[in-house]
Parts: structure tokens; sequence; C-alpha cells
């Protein structure tokens, strides 16, 4: 890319993946608007633009996680700068698929050497694993080819999105 000038403004696209339920449309929403919306089971994706900085944007692809459309997830995934996984921290039940579903992502040729965030939604709800939890469950531990951060957030209240947002900013700018 060469040196880039301060006028020129970064595009960058970071691909929202999860599974269903997790609240990816919400956050999505949340970060574009500042409202918490109702949303609906995403069938195909929603796309927005955020800025991050004065010399960068990203848009967002929120990816449904229906169990019949991820199949359809490797789709998405040609030029991703950034991943943002989203988990249900209080659905422990799921975290096995969750943890699946991450690991056949990133092993994805697109995928190689492509920074990820981990975003441990519904923190919020009693009962709702830890991100240390979440790190030994997803074996995040075992990532050592690329960047990555784990973040703790709800998207109900907003907490942890403006730090999930300064955290893609940082992989990016590693990327």
């Amino acid at each position: 890319m060469g040196g880039q000038n301060s006028t020129h403004k970064k595009q960058a696209r970071v691909v929202m993946m999860g599974l269903d339920l997790s609240g990816k449309s919400t956050i999505l929403y949340k970060l574009k608007m500042n409202r918490t919306m109702e949303t609906f089971p995403t069938v195909g994706f929603n796309v927005e633009s955020l800025e991050m900085a004065k010399n960068m944007s990203v848009t967002i692809w929120d990816v449904g996680g229906q169990d019949k459309l991820r199949s359809n997830w490797k789709e998405y995934l040609e030029d991703t700068d950034a991943l943002i996984f989203v988990v249900d921290s209080s659905d422990t039940s799921r975290l096995p698929d969750a943890r699946a579903e991450l690991q056949t992502v990133l092993k994805d040729e697109n995928m190689s050497g492509v920074p990820f965030l981990i975003l441990a939604n519904k923190q919020d709800v009693p009962g709702a694993l830890s991100t240390n939890e979440l790190l030994q469950g997803l074996k995040l531990g075992s990532y050592e080819d690329r960047s990555w951060e784990i973040q703790g957030c709800s998207a109900y209240t907003g907490e942890g999105l403006a730090e999930a947002m300064s955290a893609v900013s940082r992989l990016l700018k590693r990327a």
C-alpha cells in the first residue's frame, strides 16, 4: 500500500459473524445509530459503514448466523481486513458450536493472517461467562498466527462497544 498521506481515507472491510441470536445485528445498529433496535434473525446480511477515526472508516458486514446460512459464510470472507466474531456469553450450551464455527472461518484460505476480535456479548446477563472463561472455552491461545483480542460487551446497554471499536482499530493497524 505504501505511504498514505493524511487526506487518504482507509476503508476497511470487517466481517461480523457468530451463531444466530448472539447479538450481531443489535451490536451493528447500536454502533451505527447509538440506540437499541428490535432486530429479527438476519437472512443474508446487513451492511453498514462506520467512521472509526479521522482517516479510517469500516464497512461492517453482519452475516446471518442461522445454522442453514453458515455454509454460505465463506462467500463473505474474500478481502476481509478483520473479523468480529460475536459470542453469546450467557449461552454456555452453544460454546462448542461457536468454537467449531470460529475454527472453520479462521481456517478458510481467505482468512490467512486476518486479525480477529471476539466480542463476548450479553455480559449484562446474570451467569454470563467472563472473557477469561471464553478465552479458554474458545481455545483462543491456539491462534498464534495472527493478532486477536477479546472484549466483553452488552449490545443492549452499549457497554464495551466503544472499547470493541478501539480494538478493531488496533487490529487493523497491526494487519
